[in-house]
């Protein structure tokens, strides 16, 4: 049996080959991938622990009432802490990262709209349909109101 050089010896596709380069060879591409990605994780890592470590070393410890109490802005609050906010303004952010996102997918594809293919048009065209009907929905049920 001949086995070309490109050829791993068990058939798996092409052999790691090792080149001399300068006075060592070469590492295999996956091992040295896998490296880099290892130390770049160790090194996160450590340093997380070490600036944690730190700031606890650091940090001034003398507690005192006042310091411990809740202040908004240096003045102290009035009334409770506990505010209930009303659903309407998280439906509105809602609406507002939804159609943020339509901008997201609307410009990569009017970029490459010359290279794609006819019906990526009416792809885009029912998209942009079923987010106007959601507008339209939000609309009537008063979403869009800031009381």
């Amino acid at each position: 049996m001949v086995l070309s050089d490109n050829l791993h010896p068990r058939g798996c596709g092409s052999r790691r080959s090792t080149r001399a380069l300068g006075s060592g060879s070469m590492e295999s591409t996956y091992a040295f991938d896998y490296n880099v990605i290892a130390w770049f994780l160790i090194v996160g890592v450590v340093f997380v622990i070490v600036t944690l470590a730190l700031s606890r070393l650091l940090q001034p410890r003398k507690p005192d009432p006042v310091k411990a109490e809740i202040y908004e802005c240096g003045v102290r609050p009035v009334g409770p802490s506990w505010v209930q906010f009303k659903i309407g303004y998280y439906v509105y952010a809602l609406l507002f990262v939804l159609f943020d996102i339509e901008t997201a997918f609307l410009y990569p594809w009017a970029v490459a709209l010359k290279a794609l293919p006819v019906f990526v048009l009416g792809e885009m065209v029912i998209f942009l349909i079923i987010l106007a009907l959601g507008l339209v929905y939000a609309w009537k049920e008063g979403a869009l109101a800031w009381r």
